[in-house]
């Protein structure tokens, strides 16, 4: 119903306009007697072998929705009864913003892609907590992706990032610390080396001290050559993270069937969907091969089957995310993908 009926109808409406009247229709039919088990009948797929045990949590199925799909944490209870074994929010800033101008989310239809400049367009950690603690869903997994606000100069990022897991560790299960956008200015110079590991120590000092202290995860870009790569698992075993998230958006372009000048004009932003699924994945090869096994792998990025999937998890990621495939294929693949994990 979705490809046939829905999708030709929001593809018709600007991307953004179409995420909000998506938001704001499910949580309207979520309301409706009985509308949760409708949910759940049609898309939700239970299986005893899907249960996965990642850093120290249970997660019922290794199918989440990325983040950027639900920054301030609306969906989470609609999200659950869709089926996805978790849920990341944000990325979540400690204080609001508007993000960039827009337009600032666009559609390529001919390689099942999106381009996005959002700019962590959020309302403010405290804001996306006072929602979680209202969720009727307690047992799905919350996943707190969380970054800085833009005018926060990046030699003072650290307290950004701070700020936000002392708003939301009451709240979330996880958290993953975002420096790979590439739609704030300057966000992924601290993916270098010195400013990388001086942020995640402090994030991880002020994590450690919390009454219970949450797993802290890395999400990189896609874009980082193999030394580079080497050099986040030596931080990531240096400051003591729990996993990493493979991979953010691209800044490239290579390789699209729409014509460069359609694509050219659209301007900057993040590219997401089906053109990155063989970088994404040679990403999380890499880092698998190169950590023996031993650094959990959140794989993301191209994933609109449940093929894609397996050929993720065959790489070495121990749980997958969706976006884009989420939006092109419709809440059908989450139980397609499930499904195909539990008869394999």
């Amino acid at each position: 119903m979705y490809k046939a009926l829905l999708k030709p109808l929001f593809f018709r409406l600007d991307a953004e306009e179409a995420h909000h009247l998506v938001f704001n229709n499910l949580k309207r039919a979520h309301r409706l007697p009985g509308a949760a088990a409708l949910l759940r009948g049609l898309y939700d797929y239970q299986h005893p072998s899907l249960a996965r045990e990642v850093f120290g949590l249970t997660f019922r199925n290794p199918v989440g929705i990325a983040a950027g799909f639900d920054k301030n944490a609306e969906l989470t209870d609609e999200l659950a009864a869709l089926g996805f074994g978790f849920v990341e929010i944000g990325t979540v800033t400690p204080r609001p913003q508007l993000g960039n101008p827009q337009p600032r989310l666009f559609r390529l239809p001919q390689d099942e892609a999106l381009v996005n400049r959002m700019g962590f367009n959020n309302q403010g950690a405290e804001a996306a907590a006072a929602r979680l603690r209202q969720r009727r869903n307690r047992e799905l997994i919350i996943g707190g992706n969380i970054g800085k606000n833009k005018d926060t100069p990046n030699e003072l990022a650290a307290q950004d990032y701070v700020a936000c897991v002392e708003a939301l560790h009451e709240v979330v299960d996880y958290f993953v610390v975002n420096v790979s956008s590439p739609n704030t200015p300057n966000l992924r110079q601290l993916q270098e080396r010195e400013p990388l590991i001086a942020l995640l120590q402090q994030v991880q000092e002020r994590n450690q001290a919390l009454p219970t202290p949450r797993p802290l995860l890395l999400k990189i870009a896609p874009d980082l050559t193999d030394s580079q790569l080497d050099d986040i698992l030596l931080i990531a075993r240096e400051a003591e993270l729990s996993g990493l998230v493979a991979t953010n958006t691209t800044i490239s372009r290579t390789g699209l069937t729409t014509p460069e000048a359609q694509v050219s004009a659209l301007g900057a932003g993040g590219l997401s969907g089906r053109p990155l699924r063989r970088r994404a994945t040679e990403v999380i090869r890499y880092l698998s091969r190169q950590s023996r096994g031993q650094m959990p792998i959140m794989g993301v990025g191209g994933i609109h089957s449940a093929q894609d999937a397996q050929e993720k998890l065959a790489a070495g990621a121990a749980l997958v995310q969706l976006y884009s495939g989420f939006i092109y294929e419709g809440p059908s693949l989450v139980k397609q993908i499930n499904r195909a994990l539990a008869a394999s």
